[in-house]
């Protein structure tokens, strides 16, 4: 990290950075800290020396420091290696296990080992059962900071073992109920918990149909379900029913922001997102499995323009406007694309509604290049008598065929950038990575076919120009 590079200060740096750098004493200085929250002193830690984060550091709190290092995201691996290894262990231990796991798996600092190493083993082990989960499944993003009560307790029972555990999990706005198994049994809303009368019985409060999620399912499979339930932690139970951890709002909110940028990424032709530090050899080696294919699949469609060079021959005038054809062609088919794959995040799509979709993007493509054929009729005809000095007659001949190739382009472009991914989801291929080089190919395919191929069978073939 460039120390030195001027960096715009968020809001409260000024205050903060103030407060480190005056002579307080520590006590006092920790005091003041203390009132500010913790993304606002993680925004400033970039803008500090590292004589000045050892301050930090060292001032803070465990709980306190583990908290702002949750906030300083792919940055927190670096800190973290400026403290001594003994601090590190501690402050993971104290973190949220997920932002945990996702520091550990991503640095590349030499102090790693020691700081698992150097972990409390509790942590440690709750750190190791989390990190042996794969990415795409839920599990890898839950926490294990919850609370949990006896189904058969009272409300006074219930609030007394609540207190004793969230002294260790501040995670309490929804607790979970199990019965004498230990198998989940509903959830209780911590409101309802308070209100409710010290005889009554925790199980006339609790929720028995409140969300629940399995360890072992993927992200894309769940990820509407946590969505549409809105709560501030969902469960995430074993194959056993037993809970495992939880999956908190500010989880499903870091993994919707995840997938749209792998998608995004896939979009763009990237077998993963890319970040600013990357270095180069790492993206060329992403970028360039799909630029090669992409390499071939143009000399598919170089190979049909040559197939049309009697025509160009002829008339040399049409190429002047190939580019507008491929370009309207391929605008049309990345936006239906691009409304498909965010409806094709819903699992439970009938047959019926993605014919829908289809219909739909077709009838949009068509009034929006019924449109723009309108207008290319016009001003092209213009265009070539003006500058050209092609007759009248010929001159809106060209723009007409211009005209219905934009439509017929725009038309099936729409339905190739519905009908694709939706293909491509069918036969269990990820259809953003899938679609997204390629349907730039096929509309430059469907647009050299529909132009040229018109412009043979009208220009040529009929008027005889």
């Amino acid at each position: 990290m460039e120390e030195s590079e001027k960096k715009e200060e968020p809001e409260f740096a000024e205050e903060i950075l103030k407060l480190i750098r005056s002579n307080m004493s520590p006590k006092l200085l920790a005091e003041q800290l203390s009132d500010y929250h913790a993304n606002d002193l993680a925004n400033v830690l970039p803008v500090l020396s590292p004589k000045e984060r050892s301050t930090i550091y060292r001032i803070l709190n465990t709980d306190d420091l583990a908290e702002v290092m949750e906030y300083a995201d792919e940055d927190a691996d670096h800190y973290l290696d400026e403290m001594d290894p003994r601090k590190a262990a501690e402050v993971l231990s104290h973190m949220e296990t997920d932002t945990a796991v996702d520091i550990l798996k991503n640095t590349q600092s030499p102090k790693k080992q020691a700081w698992v190493e150097l972990m409390d083993p509790e942590a440690r082990n709750t750190l190791n059962s989390l990190a042996a989960y794969n990415e795409d499944l839920i599990a890898s993003r839950m926490t294990t900071n919850f609370v949990t009560l006896q189904s058969t307790m009272t409300i006074q029972e219930a609030m007394r073992s609540l207190i004793d555990q969230a002294a260790v999990h501040d995670n309490i706005s929804v607790i979970y109920a199990l019965d004498d198994q230990g198998i989940y049994y509903g959830a209780v809303d911590l409101k309802e918990l308070i209100i409710a009368r010290r005889d009554t019985k925790l199980e006339d409060v609790i929720t028995t149909n409140y969300p629940y999620v399995y360890a072992d399912e993927k992200i894309d499979d769940c990820l509407e379900k946590l969505k549409d339930y809105s709560e501030e932690s969902i469960p995430v139970l074993s194959d056993t029913n037993r809970i495992l951890g939880v999956i908190t709002a500010q989880d499903v909110t870091e993994v919707v922001d995840d997938e749209m940028g792998e998608d995004y990424a896939k979009l763009g032709g990237l077998s993963a997102e890319e970040d600013l530090k990357e270095p180069v050899k790492q993206s060329v080696r992403k970028r360039l499995p799909w630029l090669i294919l992409l390499l071939f699949l143009g000399m598919g469609v170089s190979s049909v323009v040559g197939a049309f060079e009697a025509v160009v021959a002829q008339l040399t005038v049409l190429m002047s406007f190939q580019s507008m054809i491929l370009d309207m062609a391929g605008n049309v088919g990345t936006q239906s694309l691009a409304v498909t794959i965010r409806v094709l995040m819903d699992e439970k799509l009938t047959v019926k509604e993605k014919l829908h979709l289809i219909g739909k993007e077709m009838t949009v493509g068509g009034a929006n290049g019924l449109l723009l054929a309108v207008m290319a009729f016009v001003v092209i005809g213009i265009y070539c008598m003006a500058f050209k000095h092609i007759a009248v007659m010929h001159a809106f001949a060209i723009s007409g065929c211009i005209g219905v190739s934009l439509i017929l382009a725009m038309v099936i472009s729409s339905f190739v950038g519905t009908a694709v991914p939706m293909f491509f989801k069918k036969i269990g291929v990820d259809p953003a990575a899938a679609s997204g080089p390629l349907i730039t190919t096929i509309t430059d395919m469907v647009g050299v076919v529909s132009y040229y191929g018109l412009a043979w069978i009208v220009l040529i073939g009929i008027l005889h120009m």
